[in-house]
C-alpha cells in the first residue's frame, strides 16, 4: 500500500466498481488538492457519479485505494466513515431536495443542527451563507414557493454552511435554464474559493469545466485526459493546479 501525497487532500488509486455486473469504475486514479476545483467531465453513464460516491464514502469501492488527509478511507469501518462523511464532506444533488415544512433558513442550518449546533449560531451561519448567495431576502420562505435556481442555491448554501473540507457536486446545475445555470456555478465557486473549500464537480457541460483549476474527463468508467485549465482571475486568487493523473 503507497501512501499519497502529503499535499493531497483526498487520492484515489485503482478504484473499480461495477453495477449489476456492469462496470462503472476501471482503474480510476487521481489526487486532489487542498483547496482546488477539480472538475469530472465525461458523457452520462461514463462514471462521473459513481467516482464521487466513491471518494466520498457513499458508496465503498470493490477494490482500490482511498486516502483523505492521508488517512485510509477504504480500510474504515462502516461508522467511521458515515461520521466523515457528515463532519468533514458536503454533497449537492442535480435536483435539490429540500424539506417542505422548513423555511429556508432552517433548510440551510439543518447540517449544523443534526450535528448539536445551538439553533441561533446554526440560524445565523446559514443565513450568511443565504446573503453569499444572493438567497437572504428569502430566509423566511418556505422553498416550495421558489424557482428552481434560488431552490438549488438553497441546496448550495446549505451544503456550504456546515464548512466542509470537500464538497462533491454532482451535476448541480443540470435541472437549470442556461442563464440560471452559469450563475449559480460562478457563486458556487467564487464561494467555495473564498472560503478555501475542495470542490469536485461533476458535469457534462464543457463550458462548467472552465470554472475549474484543472478537468478530468472519464469515458466508460476510465480516466481518459487530463485538462489543467488557465489560472483564475486575479480576483478571485488562484491558479491552476498542475497535478496529473
Amino acid at each position: 500500500m503507497v501512501a499519497p501525497p502529503d499535499n493531497d487532500v483526498l487520492w484515489a488509486r485503482a478504484l473499480h466498481f461495477q453495477h449489476n455486473g456492469s462496470p462503472a469504475l476501471t482503474g480510476v486514479s487521481l489526487g486532489v488538492r487542498d483547496g482546488e476545483i477539480l472538475a469530472v467531465t465525461g458523457p452520462r453513464g461514463s462514471g462521473k457519479t459513481t467516482l464521487l460516491s466513491c471518494l466520498s464514502g457513499l458508496l465503498p469501492a470493490q477494490s482500490g485505494e482511498i486516502w483523505f488527509n492521508s488517512k485510509p478511507m477504504h480500510t474504515m469501518r462502516p461508522m467511521r466513515r458515515e461520521r466523515l462523511r457528515r463532519e468533514r464532506f458536503g454533497w449537492i444533488d442535480p435536483v435539490p431536495h429540500l424539506v417542505p415544512e422548513l423555511t429556508v433558513w432552517e433548510n440551510a442550518a439543518l447540517p449544523l443542527m443534526l450535528r448539536g449546533t445551538g439553533r441561533r449560531a446554526a440560524r445565523t451561519t446559514a443565513r450568511e451563507w443565504l446573503e453569499r448567495l444572493d438567497i437572504g431576502d428569502c430566509a423566511r420562505k418556505r422553498p416550495r414557493g421558489l424557482p428552481a435556481a434560488a431552490r438549488q442555491r438553497v441546496a448550495i448554501a446549505r451544503a456550504l454552511a456546515a464548512a466542509p473540507t470537500v464538497l462533491f457536486a454532482d451535476e448541480p446545475t443540470a435541472s437549470l435554464h442556461r442563464a440560471d445555470r452559469a450563475h449559480v456555478l460562478r457563486t458556487l465557486t467564487t464561494a467555495a474559493r473564498s472560503h478555501g473549500i475542495t470542490v469536485i464537480l461533476a458535469t457534462t457541460e464543457p463550458e462548467t469545466a472552465t470554472l475549474a483549476d484543472r478537468s478530468v474527463a472519464l469515458l466508460d468508467g476510465r480516466c481518459v485526459q487530463t485538462v489543467h485549465l488557465p489560472p483564475a482571475a486575479e480576483s478571485e486568487g488562484r491558479a491552476a493546479c498542475s497535478l496529473s493523473v
